[in-house]
């Protein structure tokens, strides 16, 4: 019964909609600004980087909380990855926003740092390495996750096939974005 509390928990956390629920606070529908998508990067783009900041803190703590939680109930691999995947889902379908949510990008750092913060670590600079680079959020999104996932196969094949299942969903997610980079019509970032 325990298990199923913690997984049940798991996507129940995810789907707190906080960069949602911040913007809402000072004024601000996301879905009406940029992309319409409900996560830091579309709050980076109202001009308020504190806001946006503190929501990719928050979308990664839910990730990390989840995990970390079913960690100290179980010893168990299977029901902490899957408490991952049902976190990033929750983050992604929200039963509070109609299943209409974010990327999941921030809540993958946050289950990343509670499997394995090496792996964190280099998801961060990779995605800060693109994003400098490019100026495409979702173009480094991609990448990192990308890197992620590879270097999990070679040093921890268990989170490999987590991250890969996560992966995938990150990419259906950006399809959008996707097409956008193709079409040369991806938003950009500029350095200011």
């Amino acid at each position: 019964m325990e298990k199923y509390i913690v997984l049940i928990s798991s996507y129940v956390l995810g789907s707190i909609p906080f960069s949602s629920i911040i913007t809402k606070i000072k004024g601000i529908n996301l879905r009406e600004v940029g992309s319409g998508n409900i996560g830091a990067t579309n709050i980076a783009r109202t001009g308020n980087k504190e806001l946006a900041a503190l929501a990719l803190f928050l979308d990664s703590l839910k990730g990390f909380i989840a995990v970390y939680a079913a960690q100290q109930f179980f010893n168990n691999g299977i029901i902490i990855y899957t408490s991952a995947i049902l976190a990033v889902l929750g983050h992604m379908f929200p039963i509070w926003l109609k299943f209409n949510g974010g990327k999941g990008v921030a809540t993958t750092l946050g289950i990343l740092i509670a499997l394995n913060n090496r792996v964190a670590l280099l998801f961060v600079l990779i995605w800060l390495v693109a994003f400098s680079t490019l100026r495409y959020s979702s173009l480094a999104s991609l990448t990192s996750i990308t890197v992620a996932v590879i270097a999990t196969f070679f040093f921890q094949r268990e989170l490999f096939f987590v991250l890969l299942i996560v992966a995938i969903l990150i990419f259906l997610k950006h399809h959008k974005n996707i097409a956008n980079l193709l079409q040369s019509k991806e938003y950009k970032f500029f350095k200011q």
